[in-house]
């Protein structure tokens, strides 16, 4: 959130963005990336949150949901900064190998 906030910063300037926004120009290249990313990751935390939380109040968190928040959080933490750098294939392996965190999550709570 905050590199987004910033290339936004950076590209329209303070003063628009701390206005109302009615007439804000849009932002470009890795400020623009940044905004999805950030997206992306909002999205994908509620899902995250959700498995977590359920492990935990089912009593199914172990080893293996441990595993699974820690490859869904270093591979999130890999396609910002991959996002970022535009390199969409291995983008798409950073997010393939978070789903892969989520699902490990979700076996243990079924």
């Amino acid at each position: 959130m905050l590199t987004s906030v910033l290339g936004a910063c950076q590209q329209v300037g303070l003063p628009k963005l701390a206005g109302n926004r009615d007439d804000l120009p849009l932002v470009e290249d890795w400020a623009l990336r940044a905004q999805r990313a950030h997206m992306n990751m909002l999205q994908n935390l509620v899902l995250f949150a959700a498995l977590v939380l359920t492990a935990h109040v089912a009593g199914r968190a172990n080893a293996m949901t441990a595993l699974g928040a820690q490859l869904f959080f270093w591979a999130r933490l890999a396609y910002a900064a991959i996002y970022l750098a535009g390199i969409p294939w291995l983008r798409t392996g950073a997010w393939t190998v978070s789903v892969i965190g989520l699902i490990l999550i979700f076996l243990q709570v079924l």
